[in-house]
């Protein structure tokens, strides 16, 4: 069975195909800069290493998705989208209207659509990729249906109980308006804590984890017994650790205290928070390689965005050590987690007295795959689990297809 798997955006389709046999990568690629003069429509055939490319205007996700059709023909990879067994769609926000991944039908779509408000950034651009993929499927001369299936970053954090996910807001507007904690990241949490609990012989179901994804967007999970019973993000991916240009936690009043000195307006209070804030906001980088090097030369205020990162993780981890009262793994992934070492070393060398305790030459050994950084003498293991949220994509695409 092959499986494509698409993440569409406002302006940009990022897809990977799988051949699901041995669950690798036959191809990937991306559509960019859709509505633009500038768009142009990548494929790399990962079996040869040829890159395949078109540059033109492409006026809308329809034109997108032809411009990658056409590739997939010219590479010799597909000649009909009705070769796919399926397509698996990367969708933000499923709100509190999915519990799990699903089958494309008019009400999932409709439902989707009614999302969209807690994520309008992100929901509107799945919404295209989607009707856009259907049309190309639904064309096709075989009159093969192609099932199409939604995966949601949410998904993973619905088993986190009431008393978890509620705010301390008034009831009846969080119920009206379905404001709680969601969460995010859930297809990396999930896969690397599959990956650790394997790794490690422990089943699943009884697996206990720290799971940190830490890349410019970054969110900490607690995992008890293979399910989500806490997260660090919340409404949206801007609560909980500190980020590439994300704040993070913090006290809200700041922003009421900013208003009221006519230092930020209402407007702008989004991307004061979102795109001016975190890494960016204390040193001017976003970057965590870019942070680093600056320490390393005597930048004091990198070297403060250093401190200021790695001790929110630190805190998040004390405090999902609490709820979960065992734990099997501390699991670092996504681009900060799994290549940045210093931040690794930083995060557990105050943890010592949880029996969290990483050899310094495993964490500065250069390694593919997963990686136990652990001492010998560590109650907790420490370990490296390269994220793929599109195999994950692809692996719940192909269940809910089974299952049908």
């Amino acid at each position: 069975m092959k499986i494509l798997v698409l993440n569409s955006g406002s302006s940009s389709v990022k897809f990977q195909l799988f051949d699901m046999g041995d669950n690798c990568v036959i191809a990937s690629g991306l559509v960019e800069k859709i509505g633009e003069t500038s768009s142009y429509a990548k494929l790399k055939d990962v079996g040869s290493d040829k890159i395949y490319e078109e540059r033109a205007p492409l006026k809308d996700h329809h034109e997108g998705l032809e411009a990658m059709r056409r590739l997939f023909v010219s590479s010799n990879i597909l000649h009909d989208f009705s070769e796919l067994g399926g397509i698996g769609h990367r969708i933000v926000h499923g709100g509190e209207s999915f519990s799990d991944s699903a089958l494309v039908t008019p009400d999932v779509i409709a439902k989707i659509e009614q999302n969209s408000v807690l994520a309008p950034l992100h929901n509107p651009g799945h919404l295209a990729g989607i009707r856009n993929a259907m049309q190309e499927t639904d064309k096709n001369g075989s009159g093969k249906k192609v099932p199409h299936v939604v995966v949601f970053d949410t998904v993973f954090h619905q088993t986190i109980p009431e008393y978890a996910y509620r705010y301390a807001l008034p009831f009846d507007l969080c119920k009206r308006l379905h404001i709680r904690r969601y969460g995010f990241h859930g297809t990396s949490h999930h896969y690397v804590t599959k990956k650790a609990a394997e790794y490690l012989g422990v089943p699943y179901e009884k697996f206990n984890a720290v799971s940190l994804h830490l890349g410019n967007g970054a969110s900490a999970c607690a995992v008890q017994g293979g399910k989500s019973v806490d997260t660090s993000m919340g409404l949206s991916p801007l609560e909980g650790l500190i980020m590439g240009t994300r704040s993070g936690d913090m006290d809200p009043a700041v922003l009421t205290y900013l208003l009221n000195l006519g230092e930020l307006t209402a407007e702008g209070i989004d991307a004061f928070l979102n795109k001016k804030s975190g890494l960016l906001g204390i040193c001017g980088s976003n970057d965590m390689r870019e942070v680093v090097v600056k320490m390393q030369g005597g930048d004091e205020r990198a070297h403060l965005a250093f401190e200021m990162f790695c001790y929110r993780i630190k805190k998040y981890i004390g405090a999902y050590y609490a709820v979960l009262g065992r734990v099997d793994a501390v699991v670092f992934t996504g681009g900060i987690g799994e290549n940045a070492p210093y931040s690794r070393e930083k995060i557990c060398n105050d943890l010592t007295h949880m029996g969290i305790r990483i050899d310094h030459e495993l964490n500065f050994a250069a390694s593919g795959g997963i990686r136990d950084l652990s001492a010998p003498d560590a109650a907790v293991k420490t370990l490296v689990v390269p994220t793929n949220e599109e195999l994950e994509i692809a692996l719940e695409t192909k269940r809910v297809i089974e299952n049908l």
